[in-house]
């Protein structure tokens, strides 16, 4: 009879086993029925919260990445303060669109994935390896995605090699795409993409960047009923984050809040917004 782990304290002998530096193939081979792409898909199409828009831009030293927080359900708003930003590490952020309970749950593995690769190799993966893990973990829930259940994110972050901020995109199979410049994906990703078709330009300062990116979000939500943008009245603004050689850093809800107040004030007077690079 096995010893009982609660009762001794002991690790089962799967822990204390050398192995791979994936997560996901370790609990591959001792949980499986823990993965998402191992559930039992659901019959017929199923109405599940959705995130919508995330935008990023690279300018010289990093890279930022924002969301908007509204989430729907169908024609319904689901939930008006979602949110859709996260850091994967120090050096990487995730900005989630699709199903949203299944987006979390796999920014949550991925930041295991990569927390489990650096206690095991001693070493961090390098920003291309981070967006390959990303990849094949899109690619494992691509039964839920063919029933409706899709998770498409946007991951950046800053390569201390290249010493640059770098941005990929993914389709619903792993597909990986590297963007230069900038990028967005959700529902809102065509009217956010021609907003920064506009206004970017290479040597955007951070707090352009910034500027840029909640211009973007209020063109999204201006044209499509699925973003929400800043809401003054309740407080309630879009998550911006940064990352730089310093690291990753999220925008406070004050600095967000000056930004959202800015944009929104100029377009009182441009309501269609600038139509040329930030000044």
């Amino acid at each position: 009879m096995e010893p009982n782990t609660r009762s001794t304290g002991r690790l089962p002998a799967a822990f204390l086993t050398p192995g791979s530096s994936s997560f996901m193939d370790f609990l591959g081979a001792h949980s499986p029925e823990m993965l998402p792409g191992n559930r039992k898909l659901p019959e017929g199409v199923v109405e599940a919260p959705h995130g919508t828009t995330i935008v990023a831009v690279t300018f010289p030293g990093g890279v930022v990445l924002a969301g908007d927080r509204r989430a729907t359900m169908g024609n319904m708003i689901a939930q008006r303060d979602i949110e859709k930003v996260f850091p994967a590490d120090e050096y990487s952020a995730v900005g989630i669109a699709g199903t949203a309970g299944l987006a979390v749950e796999m920014v949550k593995l991925f930041q295991l994935e990569l927390e489990h690769f650096e206690k095991v190799e001693g070493t961090t993966l390098s920003l291309e390896g981070k967006a390959n893990r990303l990849s094949t973990m899109i690619r494992s829930n691509l039964g839920m995605a063919m029933q409706g259940l899709a998770v498409v994110p946007l991951f950046a972050g800053y390569d201390e090699v290249k010493e640059k901020g770098r941005i990929f995109s993914y389709d619903v199979t792993g597909g990986r795409s590297e963007e230069h410049g900038f990028a967005a994906t959700g529902s809102g990703s065509i009217f956010a993409k021609g907003s920064m078709k506009k206004l970017y330009r290479p040597d955007l300062t951070e707090e352009q960047a910034t500027t840029l990116v909640v211009q973007a979000l209020y063109d999204a939500a201006d044209d499509d009923s699925a973003t929400g943008g800043p809401d003054l009245y309740r407080h309630i603004y879009p998550i911006v984050t940064v990352i730089t050689d310093e690291g990753f850093r999220r925008l406070s809800d004050d600095e967000s809040q000056e930004i959202a107040r800015t944009v929104t004030n100029r377009r009182l007077e441009q309501p269609d917004g600038p139509r040329a690079a930030l000044l």
